[in-house]
């Protein structure tokens, strides 16, 4: 590494996504570059570069060093993106958490990374002082509405670039898997910066100055590498309010805004389009929607095309390991190839193989593997689940898929036992071993059950430890508070004396979802 003269830049490394923020804080200072929908705070790239470069230089007086972890837990806000921003300026590796866990939930990504600071937002506090009984690595707390500002304030404004490699880990992502626990998705910088390339050369972008928007919150990778693209071209990232979607806000806010790309899952876009208004509204700017993160029925795909003639319909296909795009449909082909994920996207090479990884003829079923630059480096802490995943050299995706003559990828099944409910995903491993803990449950087994509103929704099949007194929903809702996010929680109960299993202990999944479809349930309010 060489030192440029009369500067502290270093010469010779890598470019990551703060560098992109500090190039447009360069180029174009004035620009907007975060615009908070729901308070209407704004950000220009001279501001955003100058609140990060404090930041991380704050971290880094704190304590935090190269290679540290640093977990955000947050609402969706500027503030938060500034914190993921910073983190990467400082050397560190990045843990979004979800907001919507709880401490138990919370002290797992804390002590499996081994964060060494933590970026909380006021309104999440009790809960990360309850995790932090359970995570002694965590040496350094910043308040997003509490300490921030006078962090800030305290902090040095000069900008310190490290020589942070292309292959290092910039985000560790947490995924969970059949195993119950979640697993942390090492993201390096090259995975997300050619993401971000791949997507605006793949599917073309609005421009310099262009307008973004997501449905997605921040701390999912549909979230944050959603926003790349339009910080890799100087646009304008439009941050949607958390907590419950507003459709006719969200509305507003695309016309108001001039959006011109945005993604929602499909519950959102079902909402978005049954807005009364929606046809008297000014959405002229809108030139591509793209959705994903759970399956869309062709009505609502027809819907769209009908509620937008003027855009493009665009389908994103992928999974978190993945940074998180691999194959997408685009606008063209919306009509005609309805129903399909598409095809791969630039840097994604796809196979798809049995489990002896020999290719399936097209119109056959098989997994989709991966391999390519977008591809994570593996799973943190965790060789074994990384060499699994990786086996015969390409990433398993889970996902079951056939191939159409001309290409084009169909989902068919899933091959892990997850559930996608309004976008999120839910494993069923982790909310079993939950319920399995409850006194009153013998056995059980989590499955999806088709919900208007969300696409699918958890079902719990239960046997009861003592078939006389079985548990009650209120007493199960009242547990899986104490122990699971509430997206995750059993929407509905099914009492049995028995799950369906093979010769060798398996639950027969497929035989549960047949009888559970046809009218068996027994229902209890949503929470």
């Amino acid at each position: 590494m060489t030192t440029e003269s009369g500067t502290n830049r270093i010469t010779g490394r890598g470019m990551t996504m703060s560098d992109v923020l500090a190039r447009f804080a360069r180029v174009t200072p004035d620009a907007p570059a975060f615009v908070d929908a729901g308070t209407g705070e704004r950000r220009s790239y001279g501001e955003a570069d100058d609140r990060v470069t404090r930041l991380a230089n704050a971290l880094t007086a704190g304590g935090v060093r190269e290679g540290d972890r640093v977990a955000v837990l947050g609402l969706n806000s500027i503030p938060l993106i500034e914190a993921y921003l910073a983190t990467l300026r400082a050397g560190a590796l990045c843990v979004p958490v979800n907001f919507r866990l709880v401490a138990d939930e919370i002290a797992y990504a804390l002590t499996d990374s081994g964060a060494v600071a933590v970026v909380v937002d006021q309104a999440l506090a009790p809960q990360l002082e309850k995790a932090r009984a359970q995570a002694p690595s965590v040496e350094q707390v910043v308040t997003i509405g509490g300490d921030l500002e006078d962090v800030l304030a305290a902090a040095s404004p000069d900008y310190v670039e490290l020589p942070v490699p292309d292959e290092a880990t910039a985000y560790i992502m947490y995924t969970s898997g059949t195993t119950g626990r979640p697993k942390g998705a090492m993201l390096s910088h090259r995975n997300l910066f050619l993401h971000a390339f791949s997507s605006t050369a793949h599917l073309g972008s609005s421009g310099s100055g262009g307008v973004w928007m997501s449905g997605a919150p921040l701390f999912h990778i549909a979230g944050l590498a959603g926003m790349l693209p339009s910080l890799l071209t100087g646009g304008t990232t439009i941050i949607p309010p958390s907590g419950g979607f507003d459709p006719a806000a969200t509305v507003a806010t695309l016309e108001r805004e001039r959006v011109a790309s945005c993604f929602f899952v499909p519950a959102q876009w079902a909402a978005i389009v049954a807005v009364p208004d929606i046809a008297e509204r000014d959405l002229s700017s809108l030139t591509k929607l793209s959705w994903g993160a759970a399956p869309a029925s062709t009505t609502l795909l027809r819907k769209m095309i009908d509620t937008f003639p003027h855009a493009d319909v665009v389908t994103s296909f992928g999974q978190t390991e993945c940074s998180p795009v691999t194959t997408t449909l685009k606008g063209e082909d919306s009509i005609r190839k309805i129903g399909s994920v598409g095809t791969p996207m630039i840097n994604v090479e796809c196979r798809v193989v049995d489990d002896e990884m020999n290719d399936v003829p097209r119109g056959e079923v098989g997994e989709i593997v991966y391999r390519g630059p977008l591809v994570m480096s593996g799973y943190w802490n965790k060789p074994k689940e990384t060499a699994e995943a990786f086996r015969g050299g390409w990433f398993h995706s889970g996902d079951l898929v056939r191939q159409d003559a001309d290409g084009y990828y169909y989902v068919v099944d899933r091959k892990k036992d997850m559930i996608i409910s309004g976008g999120e995903n839910i494993y069923c491993a982790e909310v079993e071993n939950v319920l399995a803990a409850h006194p009153e449950i013998g056995d059980v087994a989590l499955i999806g059950v088709p919900d208007e509103q969300w696409g699918e929704t958890p079902l719990a099949v239960i046997v009861p430890a003592d078939p006389a007194n079985p548990p009650t929903a209120a007493s199960i809702e009242a547990y899986c508070r104490e122990h699971l996010a509430a997206y995750k929680r059993p929407r509905r109960l099914s009492i049995v004396d028995a799950l369906p299993r093979n010769p060798s202990g398996k639950v027969l999944k497929t035989q549960l979802r047949e009888e559970n479809q046809a009218g068996s349930l027994v229902s209890r309010p949503a929470v």
